[in-house]
């Protein structure tokens, strides 16, 4: 039987030992916290002498420690220790006491006076640290976050026709906040906040620039991802959201090709209708094997939260998409297909996209690449389907470790089969550079051929990418 109650020694204030356990029968700790409650105070160490090696404390315990394995604890060679000092050796000794021999009684009896404001001391601590974790987020609720710093400018060849007025060199941020919480280790509740100055510039509201990056809000915040995702036995997965984006219930990705880089036309794996990443209310079942082999099946509805449209009807958009994938060891593909339904038009599009990574880091890049193909319920003369396409490379280690070089080539817009339209296309090349695991700096410059006489436009911008 252990004969003293716990009394935790706070180490960070003390410099001393690790807290262990003390019980108050037989050694008459009543007394000790007598004295605790009472009015007197110690007000300067000085009060207490210092207990050296020729005293009978200092001996009793030292051969306390020695007996109970405390030998951690005790001073080296002859050196004198304060009361505190002993006091808080003995604390950490008597959890290994297993009976109180007349030493143990005496040395408690001793520095009794000593363990009572040690034991004031960390029930007070105790208390503020429960103050502290009762305002803490859950603890299975992880915080990260990313903030993102572009600078760069846009030229235009022709701005009246472009319907652009200026080439200014802009300076804008984006912010988001990721609140991840599980509640049984295997689920997933996402909540993400973001906020950013975009809108307003080429780099958030062209149709082709990046704006996977950016948020299009003025400076407000806004919940952009709302979404709970949970297993369902060993080999399927569902996901529900409030707010929740196409890609968030796929069970693979199909491209290695970073979502990050500037062209957001360059970052659909190829097919850009089939996965054309709609954003709203929605629901997915995913089933994946040991052997590399998922399907998804998830739906979308762009108008779930809007009364006047809803989810599924005909005033509303709805987006149902189904993808069947592999992957193995540095390599995937997938094939996907998507039927959607909105008020601006039906399609049916599907794609195929894959990626491969070389073993080792050297002169041969990761590839990406995908194709994909738009059938529209109702041709026009203006609208037509479409094909798209997109080659993306990137080669890791360049320069300097954890240093990354890539360059992106595709279709800027559906290539439709119509006379006197010229295929679109679109360029770009960036250079990620490390500055350390939580921060990059990525100068990149992009060029997009637009279908008609001087639409074309170049840019370049440099990204800092603050990781926290």
């Amino acid at each position: 039987m252990k004969l003293f109650q716990q009394l935790l020694v706070a180490p960070a204030a003390l410099g001393l030992m690790a807290p262990v356990a003390a019980t108050a029968a037989e050694l008459n700790i009543n007394g000790v916290s007598d004295y605790a409650a009472s009015s007197e105070q110690v007000t300067n160490a000085s009060q207490f002498s210092d207990v050296h090696p020729s005293d009978w404390a200092y001996q009793a315990l030292t051969n306390l420690a020695e007996q109970t394995g405390c030998v951690a604890g005790t001073p080296s060679g002859n050196q004198s220790m304060t009361r505190f000092e002993a006091a808080a050796l003995l604390n950490s000794c008597l959890g290994n006491v297993a009976e109180a021999s007349d030493d143990v009684r005496r040395l408690t009896s001793e520095f009794g006076p000593e363990l009572a404001v040690l034991k004031g001391r960390v029930d007070g601590l105790s208390a503020r640290v429960g103050e502290f974790e009762a305002g803490m987020f859950s603890t299975t609720t992880k915080l990260s976050g990313e903030t993102v710093f572009v600078t760069g400018a846009v030229s235009y060849d022709d701005r009246d026709k472009a319907g652009k007025t200026d080439d200014a060199f802009t300076f804008n941020y984006a912010t988001r906040l990721d609140l991840d919480t599980s509640f049984s280790g295997e689920d997933l509740l996402k909540t993400r906040i973001s906020a950013g100055n975009f809108g307003n510039t080429p780099f958030g509201g062209d149709a082709f620039l990046e704006r996977a990056y950016t948020s299009g809000s003025a400076d407000t915040l806004e919940i952009d991802r709302s979404y709970y995702q949970f297993p369902l036995g060993d080999s399927f997965t569902a996901t529900v959201g409030a707010v929740i984006r196409q890609d968030d219930m796929l069970a693979v990705w199909p491209s290695q090709y970073p979502s990050s880089s500037n062209l957001d036309v360059l970052t659909y794996a190829g097919a850009n209708a089939a996965y054309n990443l709609k954003e709203g209310q929605g629901a997915g079942l995913s089933w994946a094997n040991d052997e590399g082999v998922s399907a998804s099946l998830v739906y979308v509805g762009s108008n779930g939260s809007d009364a006047s449209k809803g989810i599924m009807t005909k005033e509303g958009g709805d987006d149902i998409t189904g993808q069947i994938a592999y992957t193995g060891e540095g390599f995937g593909a997938a094939v996907v297909y998507t039927e959607s339904d909105e008020k601006s038009g039906n399609y049916d599009a599907w794609g195929i996209s894959g990626y491969w990574a070389p073993e080792e880091v050297g002169a041969i890049p990761t590839v990406s690449g995908g194709i994909g193909f738009k059938t529209l319920d109702k041709e026009t003369s203006t609208a037509k389907d479409e094909f798209t396409w997109t080659v993306g490379l990137e080669w890791a280690d360049v320069g300097a470790d954890g240093n990354s070089l890539g360059f992106g080539f595709g279709s800027a817009e559906g290539w439709q089969d119509k006379s006197g339209y010229d295929d679109p296309m679109a360029y770009e090349v960036w250079y990620d550079m490390a500055i350390s695991d939580n921060v990059s700096v990525t100068p990149s410059l992009f060029l997009v051929e637009v279908d008609g006489d001087d639409k074309d436009y170049s840019g370049g911008l440099i990204k800092t990418t603050f990781r926290f």
